[in-house]
């Protein structure tokens, strides 16, 4: 299986999240999935403007030159993307956040109702199935878990795809290996 992993952990400092991150995906390499593994705060990533560029413009891809461009290439052809983050003030990090909304581009403009719900066509025939790992800060309630959790389920089904799980790095990287392999 072809698995993403982006790791929006900010704080080069947590080293706890990062070395989890890297058993996980070593321990799924190991397993024989490809995994490819991107470290957002080493990336370039400007915030979405909602130019509609990325549908009017330039069909597809974002109008700004950033590393938004390596995400949807890696996004697309992938089989599972694992967005992963400390939990920062109730919600993922701002550079999870920023990553998600350069998603975009792998949608049409166009709208169709799915479900009863208005939603933008795909662009693509396959998009991969989504999963979310996170770590709890010290304030973190069940609240703030449900709301980002809500938030990943419905980011999925606008992305054409399906949410396999949560989970957070205090369970072991072979539990979630365990549950991957089991997609």
């Amino acid at each position: 299986m072809k698995i993403l992993i982006l790791n929006g952990n900010p704080n080069v400092k947590n080293n706890k999240f990062d070395e989890y991150i890297n058993s996980l995906s070593a321990l799924l390499i190991s397993g024989g999935h490809d995994v490819k593994a991107k470290l957002l705060r080493e990336m370039n990533i400007l915030f979405c403007t909602g130019c509609w560029g990325c549908w009017v413009k330039n069909p597809g891809r974002c109008s700004f030159e950033d590393d938004s461009s390596i995400i949807c290439k890696e996004y697309i052809h992938s089989d599972l993307v694992i967005f992963s983050s400390p939990v920062i003030m109730g919600f993922t990090s701002t550079l999870l956040k920023r990553a998600n909304d350069k998603l975009l581009p792998l949608l049409l403009p166009y709208i169709e109702i799915a479900n009863g719900e208005l939603h933008h066509k795909p662009r693509y025939k396959k998009y991969p199935k989504t999963a979310l790992i996170l770590e709890k800060g010290k304030n973190t309630d069940d609240e703030d878990i449900k709301i980002i959790s809500d938030i990943y389920r419905r980011n999925a089904i606008n992305l054409k795809t399906s949410f396999s799980f949560l989970n957070f790095i205090h369970e072991s990287p072979e539990l979630i290996t365990d549950e991957i392999n089991h997609l």
